[in-house]
């Protein structure tokens, strides 16, 4: 446990790494959903190269990045003494983080589904399902830096 608490500032960094990696493909994805939708059904080529650019994001950049944000962030969790599991923020932020994961989850499952050619939805859709990780996002940031609760 003391190399948790020396190398703490390190997975800390680590983590806050991930999760802008996470992050950045939480935002994209869905928007490209968007254009997959509007402008690359029907359209052999475009729907090819929507369904590369989806999958190269998700298994290339979210998947992995969303990994490493869990591992570092148990890691600080485990690391003894720098939580206060007696104060709310912890179980927010905890609660929109397994929000966060269920939402990559979906993208996961839309993007299987638009390489499939099963168009469910619309761009107006994914253009609103886009600003669950903006909401959650914030949720996170407020619970651990403000603390309100």
């Amino acid at each position: 446990m003391d190399f948790l608490i020396i190398a703490y500032p390190w997975i800390k960094s680590a983590h806050v790494v991930s999760v802008i990696a996470w992050m950045a493909g939480l935002f994209y994805l869905p928007r490209l959903f968007v254009y997959h939708t509007e402008r690359g059904q029907g359209r052999g080529e475009f729907e090819e190269l929507f369904g590369v650019m989806e999958n190269k994001l998700l298994r290339f950049i979210m998947n992995p990045a969303m990994i490493a944000t869990w591992i570092f962030g148990l890691a600080m969790v485990a690391t003894p003494g720098m939580i206060d599991w007696s104060a709310a923020w912890p179980w927010i932020k905890a609660v929109a983080v397994f929000a966060m994961t269920g939402f990559h989850m979906w993208c996961a499952r839309h993007r299987r589904l638009l390489a499939n050619g099963v168009y469910t939805r619309e761009g107006s859709y994914y253009r609103k399902m886009n600003e669950v990780p903006t909401l959650l996002m914030l949720v996170i940031v407020v619970a651990v830096i403000a603390r309100p609760f």
